[in-house]
């Protein structure tokens, strides 16, 4: 039986919702390593659309679950139906969007909220002590839901990390193609483009992290 995936979406670009990179690179190395996923999203607007040109703020705004439907080629649901019973894994790529879509963070700082649906996935996942991935900034919100757990952004500036040790999780500093396990909590992460890095890197850090996760199933 292949492995489930649920992976979480939160837009369509990377300064306003998932890194398109980091999504097509987390499909990828789920199928290419004999798992299967899903892709969920929540069904709500985002914080801003952004000109990924300019990048002006642009009218009008655009729904999460429409919008990474496009990543999805339409084969998406709401984040609302998700089941942790069903699933083996819950991953979450990068890009602002999950720190402006998925919480806050990337506007309120330390005293971010997080929306209804992620929390909900996210502790459900904790307490049936099933994997939790993520990749580039959104291990952020895994610290702010979780707390006392470590991850990696890369090797960051000291305000992030000071923040990520403010909500009681503790940062690991790793290259883009490394990964970061955290085997008590079952937490995987990988800084992505979060370290300076190319697609290349990006996608091997990604491919580690999915291998290194089936290991641990």
């Amino acid at each position: 039986m292949k492995t489930k995936f649920a992976i979480v979406l939160s837009g369509c670009g990377v300064y306003d919702g998932s890194e398109i990179h980091e999504a097509a690179a987390s499909m990828l190395a789920v199928d290419r390593n004999g798992g299967a996923y899903q892709i969920f999203a929540p069904d709500a607007e985002q914080l801003h659309t952004i000109n990924h040109i300019s990048g002006e703020e642009t009218k009008p705004n655009r729904n999460m679950l429409e919008e990474s439907a496009r990543i999805a080629r339409g084969d998406i649901k709401p984040l609302s139906e998700f089941d942790a019973g069903y699933f083996d894994v819950l991953f979450f790529p990068g890009g602002f969007g999950a720190v402006k879509n998925l919480c806050d963070y990337g506007v309120a700082g330390i005293n971010c909220n997080v929306n209804a649906d992620v929390a909900n996935a996210v502790k459900s996942m904790f307490e049936r002590k099933k994997i939790i991935a993520a990749t580039c900034i959104a291990p952020v919100l895994l610290a702010r839901i979780l707390g006392n757990i470590t991850i990696t952004l890369g090797n960051h500036d000291e305000s992030l990390i000071s923040d990520v040790n403010h909500f009681g999780a503790n940062h690991a500093v790793k290259k883009a193609t490394d990964i970061c396990v955290d085997a008590d909590n079952k937490i995987f992460t990988t800084p992505a483009y979060m370290a300076t890095a190319n697609i290349s890197e990006v996608f091997t850090g990604i491919d580690n992290l999915v291998k290194e996760i089936l290991k641990n199933i």
